[in-house]
């Protein structure tokens, strides 16, 4: 055709208006692409496949063919590729929008490309046209629309890349662009799964575009739009996970495992595991240029410091809703399902599949998942951040835990009210039942009951926490016994005074506490055991010696199987 204008020496330059024509074309069918999608859907459908612009259908050879159909078997992933009909009534309009979108310019713009490769190099003219010179007039001409043909092709390149910004990113666009671009405000934003997928579709369509040698500077506008929405997809990404999170709750099961974990740590752990993924690009395989797109996002102060924000605020709604489920009333929550992992022995029956679960147990489970976020969960989490270039994990970290340990510390503290204070508040009544008087007493005969119901229930603490976890075990007997040796050693020194037989009476029973539990000691239990035998008259004879020493025997031995949760063993040392 041109070479018929140009044998016809035709007035004008057909080549390049043809060119423009094609450049105003193929900017129309972008426009009427989004357009489609307000007026009518099943317009948008009948558009994007009517005879001239049958984009499945295209069998003519180009360079970027076989590219474009590698481009779409990459794309496979748990969203189905755009060529699949029944994915189109699956996706967000948005991401359907961008799908066709991208395809429409992957497919018309080699043609144009080559049309004005052909302009440049002559091969458009016929032999009459060149030996008439007017092959060197259109070179010089060619030569000197290069600026002109840049622009068109940066016009393109605009225009898709707002039209997509104006469909995700709304907000990137200039103040008057949103009426040409936008109109999407009506559309529920997208979860970061499908950001990711849209980010897919344009990377891929980048590569189509470099494929056709159009020079970089030129493409540079769609690396900065997928830079952008990397970013979105890591916001969007931690504000949904933040909901998800504060849903938790309603999904405990309150199964512990044999290592005191409840599923709501799983499920925790798995928020997070995904949220690492979209954050740090694991859902492809990653070039290096992926890479450092990565890197780009992440030394972004603006995105370092909003991905630090909402990373402490998904660990403080997580933290908030571990302690939402430990304060619970016994009312508001479903306890019919409580069962223990088979490895985890229930020693004592204090917990069974089907009793209900108390408000220490619950305070107990809590405590056990705090233990194991702060030792693996939260410090795992910071290894993926720091391990791929996030400068803020220091923060996240530091915040998170000091959260994490407050609320520890409040639960620890609720549980050792609630365990160690009937305990305690039973001495005093113990000690003096039955008008027990220490300046007027028999001759010692054994450790008194008041005594052995105390480490009874000292023990019965123990298979309760050992049941759930056993290594909250050495640090909340150690809290119990320190408040139970605090109160002897005060009924103690408020004795006025002691008889001889009162004052052995009193060591074998110290004694018999002190010696008993000596694996959960800490320096202030010593302390206060210490302080108690010092409020004590001295041993006066051999004799008095020996009784104390039989008496002591007699009691571990009557005692044994009772107190074998007490015996040291290389596991049960307590920890510091």
């Amino acid at each position: 055709f041109y070479r018929y204008l140009s044998d016809l020496h035709a007035p004008g330059d057909p080549a390049w208006q043809c060119i423009g024509a094609q450049h105003q074309w193929i900017l129309q069918l972008m426009h009427n692409c989004k357009e489609s999608y307000f007026s009518s859907p099943l317009l948008g459908n009948s558009l994007l496949h009517s005879p001239m612009l049958d984009l499945d259908s295209d069998t003519r050879p180009s360079p970027i063919g076989h590219l474009g159909q590698t481009a779409s078997l990459k794309r496979g992933s748990s969203f189905q590729s755009g060529r699949d009909d029944a994915w189109q009534y699956k996706a967000p309009q948005q991401v359907v929008f961008v799908e066709k979108l991208t395809k429409l310019v992957v497919s018309q713009l080699p043609n144009f490309w080559k049309l004005w490769i052909s302009y440049v190099n002559g091969s458009l003219f016929s032999e009459t046209a060149e030996k008439s010179g007017q092959m060197e007039r259109s070179k010089k001409n060619a030569r000197q629309r290069q600026n002109d043909f840049k622009k068109m092709i940066q016009e393109v390149m605009h225009c898709l890349v707002k039209l997509i910004r104006g469909a995700l990113l709304p907000f990137s666009l200039r103040e008057g662009e949103s009426r040409q671009y936008g109109g999407w405000e009506m559309k529920s934003e997208l979860s970061g799964q499908w950001l990711t997928h849209v980010i897919q579709t344009v990377r891929l369509s980048s590569e189509s575009l470099t494929a056709l040698e159009i020079p970089n500077d030129m493409l540079q506008i769609i690396q900065d739009l997928i830079l952008d929405l990397r970013v979105r997809c890591i916001i969007v990404t931690l504000q949904h996970t933040a909901e998800d999170i504060k849903r938790l709750a309603e999904k405990e099961d309150w199964v512990v495992d044999n290592e005191g974990l409840t599923s709501l740590v799983g499920i925790h752990v798995s928020c997070r595991q995904f949220l690492c993924c979209i954050c740090l690009g694991f859902f492809f395989n990653c070039s290096a240029e992926i890479i450092c797109l990565h890197l780009q996002v992440f030394q972004q102060q603006k995105t370092q410091e909003d991905v630090c924000q909402l990373s402490i605020g998904i660990m403080q709604v997580f933290i908030d809703c571990l302690e939402q489920l430990s304060t619970k009333p016994d009312g508001d929550i479903d306890t019919a399902h409580l069962s223990v992992d088979v490895s985890s022995p229930d020693l004592f029956g204090s917990i069974h599949e089907d009793s209900s679960l108390s408000s220490e147990q619950r305070l107990l489970i809590a405590l056990s998942n705090c233990h194991y976020l702060e030792r693996h969960t939260f410090l795992n989490i910071a290894e993926h951040f720091e391990k791929h270039g996030f400068q803020g994990v220091e923060k996240i970290t530091q915040v998170s835990m000091e959260s994490l340990k407050e609320l520890d510390q409040r639960l620890f503290e609720m549980y050792i009210e609630f365990k160690a204070d009937p305990i305690v508040g039973s001495l005093e009544p113990g000690i003096y039942a039955g008008y027990f008087d220490w300046k007027d007493c028999l001759v010692p005969a054994g450790v008194r009951n008041y005594l052995k119901e105390a480490l009874v229930n000292i023990i019965a603490v123990h298979a309760e926490v050992f049941t759930i976890s056993k290594d909250l075990v050495p640090r909340i007997m150690s809290r119990v016994v320190e408040a139970v040796s605090e109160e002897l050693s005060r009924l103690m020194q408020c004795v006025s005074s002691f008889s001889k037989n009162g004052a052995l009476q009193a060591r074998l029973e110290i004694c018999a506490l002190r010696d008993t539990v000596a694996i959960y000691l800490t320096p202030e239990s010593n302390s206060s055991f210490k302080q108690a035998l010092e409020a004590l008259p001295q041993l006066s004879s051999g004799t008095e010696k020996k009784l104390l020493e039989e008496l002591l025997n007699k009691f571990k031995s009557s005692m044994h199987l009772q107190l074998t949760c007490f015996q040291a063993s290389s596991s049960a040392m307590m920890k510091t």
